[in-house]
């Protein structure tokens, strides 16, 4: 499932992050791929012991521990600390895809990639190209959106970040070890978490449905989740 989720950074929040960006270093973003994504990725990234790493971590974190959309449809168990990127004119990062297991920097802990997200730091008419493309069983998704948005998708999908052409895209990338790893199941509950919504709204107050879908809801939760 691919998902769009429109405002995860609020403009204070956005604000707040793009003078962060502004004053942080920047080093070679092969620091953190594997083997083979190391050969097709350009790109630039923050150093994840710098201080304003560290700052703009919890700005996404927070936000995503608000943001009611991001939670139905992950079902997070365990986040990746956000990493943060730059693509400059002519900087790209060709077709790969996410290694399944990532080890959290400066700790024993390891989480398990079921899902990609990337949230979006550039307002979209300051740089050209750059979109990244997912690809699926229906073929290709070009994705560009507005600063402050974020896109989720499955960590197994092939995908890459097309070239550059003007300005700087910037970006925030992590990944979720989700409670629910398959990515059909999890597309299933976030299908019936939002019917249970949309139910609750419509219908009379007091109707049982809501309550018998939300039940079902949870004992499919139970059977499937890891936690």
């Amino acid at each position: 499932m691919l998902l769009h989720i429109a405002e995860v950074l609020d403009a204070a929040r956005l604000a707040e992050t793009r003078a962060l960006l502004a004053r942080a270093p920047w080093v070679d973003g092969r620091v953190t791929a594997g083997h083979q994504s190391a050969q097709v990725k350009d790109n630039l990234q923050i150093p994840e012991a710098s201080a304003e790493h560290r700052a703009l971590g919890e700005i996404v974190l927070a936000a995503l521990e608000r943001n009611p959309l991001f939670i139905s449809s992950v079902l997070p168990l365990r986040v990746f600390p956000p990493l943060f990127n730059r693509y400059d004119p002519g900087m790209t990062f060709g077709a790969h895809v996410d290694n399944a297991i990532r080890q959290i920097t400066g700790t024993p802990h390891r989480i398990r990639t079921d899902v990609s997200c990337t949230l979006f730091l550039s307002d979209p008419a300051g740089y050209e190209g750059g979109e990244l493309i997912v690809e699926d069983t229906y073929g290709e998704k070009r994705v560009k959106l507005p600063a402050g948005d974020a896109v989720v998708y499955p960590a197994t999908s092939l995908h890459r970040v097309a070239p550059v052409t003007s300005g700087s895209r910037l970006a925030s990338f992590f990944w979720i070890q989700s409670m629910v790893r398959d990515d059909g199941q999890r597309a299933l509950l976030f299908d019936l978490d939002m019917a249970i919504n949309r139910a609750r709204g419509d219908l009379p107050a007091g109707h049982s449905a809501p309550t018998e879908l939300t039940a079902v809801y949870h004992n499919l939760l139970r059977r499937w989740a890891d936690a």
